[in-house]
């Protein structure tokens, strides 16, 4: 069956509000709080600008996908986008596979890992990374995985909720930061060259890899090819302004090195001088709804991808549904692997790894989009334009990672061959086959 001419999602549950939620609810929590500190030592004073940087670029990439999504609406995402743009499954297996890893289960442990983090400072003002933080992360993975068991509307509203309240508090916040404001702390003489704010764009794109999630969502969507797009635009819009204006704040307020010390409690920190403790506790309390909010919006894109992926053998059944571990096995081995990472890993330092692994798969979707154009309907400019940003990024990051942390780069090489093996292992022992009609449709 022609994946284009089946008919859209007659189950459909999720309202385009709902996949806007998910979007915005997906990136808020893996970046401004888990990544503002390792930006800040990267581009300084401009880590605004390498937010709106890594917004521009995302919204290219997006524009591929949306490409994709209205020619192929799917639960599979950017998964099944590769299927049709590749030929060799080798690639397509081994870029699933580095997408799963990367923007399902590194995001979401990472995210965990802070609202573990953030928990255990409010329970028992416990170090980060101790037993607590862990055992807190591990806990939020388990009740994300509920309530995006319990379907696509419980997660419509839930996130609805949360995210309405983020953007009530960092409204606040950015109001009541900017009248604290020193812009001699944001000209232009302070920032770093040209360089770091370049290399700091891969590690800032971490901070939006949650707009994948979106794609998970096609499934779900009663107009896919309508509601999509907006879906896509909307979210990225909310979420790039949002990092901007937060990091003008931040980095408006507070030095530099204050920012970095702080970590992922530096917007906590410069609330304080114009609110007070209270603007403490309210970023504090931020925080852990917005972390929660990117799990839930996490474990609901790996609860598509996993379903779809397994239905097309790209991977085990397991990960499919009717198996023994219920209509939702990828949701409950996607959960299982995740509380492995936060409470085995140090996931903070997997941040930049899986941010640069996750932009090469996303260059693949690019150029996949530039090859197919016509049969999209897509602009050679905008795709190639979307392709270019993306390689020059990726290849700055990689030499940057070489040069600067030489142990992290060999890492990424693991993470890659790591995938290969399973990927290999995997098409030995099933055979990789082309996408079915289930998956793609």
């Amino acid at each position: 069956m022609d994946p284009a001419t089946t008919s859209e999602a007659p189950k459909a549950q999720l309202s385009v509000r709902g996949a806007i939620v998910i979007g915005v609810g997906a990136m808020v929590g893996a970046g401004i709080f888990a990544l503002l500190g390792e930006a800040g030592a990267v581009a300084g004073s401009a880590t605004w600008v390498s937010f709106l940087l890594a917004g521009t670029m995302t919204a290219a990439l997006g524009y591929a996908l949306v490409k994709f999504a209205m020619r192929w609406p799917s639960s599979g995402g950017i998964m099944v986008y590769l299927q049709h743009s590749y030929r060799s499954q080798r690639l397509i297996g081994v870029a699933a596979w580095l997408g799963y890893l990367t923007t399902i289960v590194v995001v979401c442990a990472m995210v965990a890992s802070s609202f573990g983090d953030y928990a255990a400072a409010v329970i028992a003002d416990g170090p980060s990374g101790g037993w607590l933080s862990k055992l807190c992360a591990a806990a939020l993975v388990v009740g994300g995985a509920y309530v995006t068991l319990a379907g696509p509307q419980l997660v419509d509203r839930f996130q609805t909720i949360i995210v309405g309240l983020l953007l009530v508090v960092f409204a606040v916040f950015v109001v009541g930061t900017f009248t604290q404001v020193d812009l001699s702390q944001l000209a232009p003489s302070t920032y770093p060259g040209i360089g770091p704010i370049i290399a700091s764009v891969a590690l800032t794109f971490f901070a939006f890899l949650g707009f994948a999630v979106i794609t998970f969502a096609g499934g779900d969507l009663p107009r896919p090819r309508r509601d999509l797009p907006v879906a896509m635009y909307a979210s990225l819009a909310i979420t790039t302004v949002l990092y901007v204006l937060v990091s003008l704040g931040v980095f408006g307020t507070l030095p530099v090195d204050d920012v970095v010390e702080a970590g992922p409690r530096a917007l906590a920190v410069a609330a304080q001088p114009a609110l007070g403790q209270a603007g403490y506790v309210m970023m504090t309390v931020a925080a852990l709804l917005a972390t929660t909010s990117s799990v839930i919006s996490t474990l609901y894109g790996a609860r598509g991808l996993t379903e779809a992926l397994a239905t097309a053998r790209m991977f085990p059944p397991a990960f499919g549904p009717g198996t023994r571990l219920g209509k939702h096995g990828g949701l409950v081995i996607t959960a299982a692997i995740v509380i492995l990472f936060v409470t085995v890993l140090d996931v903070s330092a997997l941040a930049s790894i899986g941010s640069g692994v996750s932009l090469a798969v996303f260059l693949l979707v690019a150029v996949g989009a530039l090859r197919l154009r016509s049969e999209l309907n897509a602009s050679p400019v905008l795709t190639g334009l979307s392709v270019t940003i993306a390689g020059v990024v990726l290849v700055g990051f990689v030499v940057n990672l070489f040069t600067d942390d030489r142990r992290s780069f060999w890492f990424m090489i693991a993470l890659v061959a790591l995938a290969l093996v399973i990927n290999e292992v995997w098409a030995r022992r099933r055979g990789a086959v082309r996408p079915t009609a289930a998956a793609t449709g």
